[in-house]
């Protein structure tokens, strides 16, 4: 995976988890869509690093609510999640903090590729949406997964040219835990949420 591609990965999963809605009416690909509009139109407004600091606190408001940051916690630590016990929170906690620095800086880095949605599929209470994101001179294939909370859709992995994120995640925290404590994990998760 190319660094651009990744970069691409990362900032169209952030940009497409945002959206609130009490319409359960509204598709996935429909909250995808909207979410993407309110965060174009507010980066759109970034001239300068400045602009983007100061409105992190906008960014996570409109990003982090519908991102599902407890299920794909869960599902990155795969049979590992029940061992944990009363360090369930705390995971997530650090998991959020590594996650919301990737995502935050990688929005303030969005140079206006264009996305399209293609194929929509939802089975119950779960869905994918495919899109691509055209840039660059690339062409990039991202699915997301969605399930549905109460009446609203949450992202729970992104899937960019075949690769999970999710499945990244697992197999990272898995080589971490072969030799480390999930203490050590947590820290490390921590660390490199601080420095981004």
């Amino acid at each position: 995976m190319t660094g651009t591609t990744y970069l691409n990965f990362v900032l169209i999963g952030a940009l497409l988890m945002g959206f609130e809605s009490s319409a359960i009416a509204d598709s996935p690909q429909a909250q995808l869509q909207d979410t993407m509009d309110r965060v174009l139109a507010l980066t759109q407004t970034f001239h300068s690093e400045k602009d983007f600091t100061d409105n992190k606190a906008r960014l996570r408001e409109i990003i982090f609510p519908r991102f599902d940051f407890a299920e794909m916690a869960r599902r990155s630590l795969g049979n590992r999640w029940s061992t944990l016990a009363e360090k369930q929170a705390e995971f997530i906690a650090a998991f959020i903090q590594f996650a919301e620095g990737s995502y935050l800086n990688t929005v303030g880095s969005y140079r206006g590729e264009k996305i399209t949605y293609g194929r929509e599929q939802i089975d119950g209470d779960f869905a994918e949406v495919e899109t691509q994101v055209l840039g660059r001179g690339e062409t990039t294939q991202i699915s997301y997964k969605l399930h549905l909370v109460g009446d609203e859709w949450k992202v729970y992995d992104v899937i960019i040219d075949q690769i999970s994120l999710v499945s990244n995640f697992r197999s990272q925290f898995g080589r971490v835990l072969q030799t480390a404590s999930v203490d050590e994990l947590m820290r490390r998760l921590r660390a490199k949420g601080a420095e981004r």
